[in-house]
């Protein structure tokens, strides 16, 4: 399997699909999933011509896993390395989730170097801890009860928390059994220890100042049925902050739209890639 080696010893699984003179697309995964997210995504753009590459987060996947440390300055940094690693110029950087921290901390902390483009699928950019000057964030009580339970029952934490972030209800799911195992299981995989520091670098790191550093053309998409990370505090505010940027909404979409909308995503995705 491919790996890249960080400067700090860190060895990264990744997938690079596509030939190596095509237009780069790297895909950056949220928590606590790793690069095989992205398979609806990678496999039809890579089949339009592009190269799409993902990567497992260091502590997730087929990635070293070690005790610490887990902020977005070690992630941004990381993603540097994978940059640089594979030589990409111009490249599309997608991050869902908690990887909108990466795109947002490497722009800021890199100057955005080899970066064409960006977009941010249902992520915390810009924050989403409540505090006194962010009054309409997250309680930090919900982000202590997520840690409390991964802590308690890990396996049991991640299996009710999909159900959540698929948006699945006690009349049905808007996506399978099999979907609901995949995603449990790639879950599963991560270090206990990076699934919990992730939870407090997501929900404490405070990503308004980096949005300065968005100089590129960039694509926001949250769904406004997303209860993981709401829109209202998140996309809506990046996009307020980012005047040029484009916002699709995406009506009742839950978190997890990668999977339960996927053919939309990958055509909107396309579209903005090729602009």
């Amino acid at each position: 399997m491919p790996h890249i080696k960080t400067p700090d010893g860190i060895s990264l699984f990744y997938k690079d699909w596509g030939a190596a003179t095509a237009k780069p697309v790297v895909f950056i995964h949220g928590w606590p999933l790793d690069a095989d997210m992205w398979e609806y995504q990678m496999t039809p753009l890579a089949r339009q011509g592009l190269r799409t590459i993902a990567y497992d987060r260091r502590g997730f996947g087929r990635s070293d896993q070690p005790l610490g440390a887990y902020d977005y300055d070690v992630f941004a940094d990381d993603l540097k390395a994978v940059l640089d690693a594979l030589d990409l110029q111009d490249t599309t950087l997608v991050g869902f989730s908690m990887g909108g921290g990466e795109i947002a901390r490497y722009l800021s902390r890199h100057g955005g170097a080899r970066v064409g483009r960006v977009a941010l699928v249902s992520t915390v950019v810009p924050f989403l801890l409540k505090t006194p000057d962010h009054p309409d964030g997250v309680d930090r009580g919900v982000f202590d009860q997520m840690v409390g339970g991964l802590e308690e029952d890990r396996p049991q934490f991640l299996t009710d928390f999909g159900k959540l972030f698929f948006g699945a209800g006690l009349l049905g799911s808007p996506v399978s059994a099999g979907i609901m195992q995949w995603t449990l299981y790639m879950a599963l995989q991560a270090s206990p220890v990076a699934t919990i520091d992730c939870v407090r670098a997501f929900s404490e790191t405070d990503f308004r100042p980096d949005l300065a550093a968005f100089k590129v053309p960039t694509l926001i998409i949250h769904g406004t049925g997303d209860k993981t990370v709401p829109a209202n505090i998140t996309a809506a505010a990046a996009a307020a902050a980012l005047p040029e940027a484009t916002y699709l909404r995406y009506d009742n979409a839950p978190h997890g739209l990668f999977i339960t909308d996927k053919d939309r995503l990958t055509e909107d995705l396309s579209r903005f890639i090729r602009s």
